[in-house]
């Protein structure tokens, strides 16, 4: 056996490489942003008292994370075209793990809504707040506060997930590597240095994370 290492043909590329993980970084919070919103307004319909509410988002859940996302990401890409729904690579990968994100993240918010005593809203409406004040100035802050440990870990699974994107040729991290991998046959070299790019990004996104889960953790 006579492969030996050499890391330059990675070193020449270090530029296109922290480019490409800034559009990973880019798409995830994009997609996390929306996601998010998404996954609020699925939360509160799943636990609604009306009965249509509950049976949509129980659905767009169920099927969601029941999807793998790489064919929610062909179908949007390939499937939507044919009906006349056109997206470049980038906004199409955003699209797709936007949907993703919401079902995830509505499941999370979901025990959150679960987890809060119902004498907060009786306190609400006991002052004369309406239901929407209710959810928009007591639940969602004390929510947001309580679920964030579980939101870090999935929108650390989330930027992971971006790596799905090369598969249509979102010129992102794992893009790049395979393409690095193919013109130059350095698969330890390529993979290693994708394997230490995303540990070290999960690890910042974690730290800043858990930073926010701090400063908006509700005092014991």
């Amino acid at each position: 056996m006579d492969y030996y290492i050499d890391y330059s043909v990675v070193w020449r590329s270090l530029g296109t490489l922290f480019h490409a993980l800034g559009i990973d970084l880019y798409m995830t919070l994009f997609s996390v942003a929306l996601g998010s919103l998404i996954g609020l307004v699925v939360a509160f319909a799943l636990v609604s008292e009306r009965k249509i509410f509950r049976i949509l988002s129980s659905t767009y859940v169920a099927v969601i994370r029941n999807v793998p996302l790489l064919i929610i990401v062909l179908f949007i890409y390939f499937g939507l075209p044919d009906a006349g729904f056109v997206f470049s690579e980038i906004p199409s990968f955003i699209f797709a793990l936007t949907i993703y994100a919401g079902a995830y993240v509505a499941e999370v918010f979901r025990g959150g809504i679960l987890a809060i005593p119902k004498g907060v809203g009786e306190a609400g409406m006991a002052i004369g707040m309406s239901n929407l004040q209710i959810i928009v100035f007591i639940k969602i802050p004390i929510l947001i506060r309580s679920t964030m440990p579980a939101l870090s870990s999935t929108y650390i699974s989330l930027f992971k997930d971006a790596s799905v994107a090369a598969i249509i040729s979102v010129p992102e991290l794992t893009f790049h590597i395979r393409k690095i991998n193919l013109e130059t046959f350095r698969t330890i070299e390529a993979w290693s240095t994708a394997t230490v790019f995303y540990v070290v990004a999960c690890f910042l996104i974690a730290f800043l994370l858990r930073r926010v889960e701090r400063r908006v953790a509700i005092p014991k």
